[in-house]
């Protein structure tokens, strides 16, 4: 198994895969794993409703079955909030997936005792809370705003920043979220500086992703240089 993570944007947006791709720069090290970020060209311009999200499983295990090499890769990242296809991967792959939506929600539980999102689309609230209530967050969960921009959208940076402020203010001191998930991908440019406008971390989900990848590939490249450690016992790999 190689130690390449592969970060699959479901959608056909370039930006928003070149935009995952400057988020998780830092994480590219001398030394580390190699983080590739593609693009699912068959996709939407965006995954923006249920249907969209259902339909983006099929052409990422189909996108995957034409592609060996990424089938030997150490860990998958679902480069989408909806996290679209993540328990049909897990089941299909031997190497870890990773959704984004899920990770970014778990690092906000580790930060703060309360914390609220942002969404690109009103009718993604649902999925969030959908996703909340599955990871069993609904406690800690003080809700989701949306920005009432499509994924295409985001490229007006002043309307989306413009966004981000109103709504991660409102999330903060109307609804006492002391951290902000970024619910969309495309959101990832803006995360240092509404941090720092709000004073509340802000959680880019794809950086959240890679960082677990990256802890799962390293510590299984740390416990595989410790004497006495058996080999792992080679898979057969299963079909994307």
């Amino acid at each position: 198994m190689s130690e390449t993570i592969l970060v699959l944007n479901p959608n056909s947006t370039q930006s928003v895969t070149d935009e995952m791709s400057a988020a998780v720069e830092p994480f590219r090290l001398a030394g580390a794993p190699l983080i590739v970020c593609e693009t699912l060209r068959e996709g939407p311009p965006g995954v923006e409703t249920q249907a969209q999200v259902d339909a983006s499983t099929q052409l990422m295990i189909d996108w995957l079955a034409t592609r060996p090499a990424y089938l030997d890769c150490a860990a998958v990242v679902i480069g989408c909030f909806s996290d679209p296809g993540l328990f049909a991967l897990r089941e299909r792959l031997r190497q870890p997936v990773f959704g984004i939506g899920e990770c970014g929600f778990n690092a906000a539980s580790a930060l703060a005792e309360r914390f609220g999102s942002i969404a690109i689309v009103s009718g993604s609230l649902g999925r969030h809370r959908r996703k909340i209530r599955a990871l069993g967050f609904e406690h800690r969960y003080v809700g989701g705003l949306a920005a009432g921009l499509g994924v295409v959208e985001l490229a007006d940076r002043a309307r989306t920043w413009g966004r981000l402020q109103a709504l991660g203010t409102q999330l903060r001191d109307e609804s006492g979220a002391q951290a902000i998930v970024l619910g969309c991908a495309g959101f990832s440019p803006y995360r240092s500086a509404l941090e720092q406008h709000l004073g509340v971390p802000v959680i880019d989900p794809t950086q959240a992703a890679v960082a677990a990848a990256l802890g799962q590939v390293l510590a299984r490249r740390a416990m595989a240089s410790v004497p006495g450690q058996p080999a792992a016992a080679a898979e057969p790999r299963r079909a994307a």
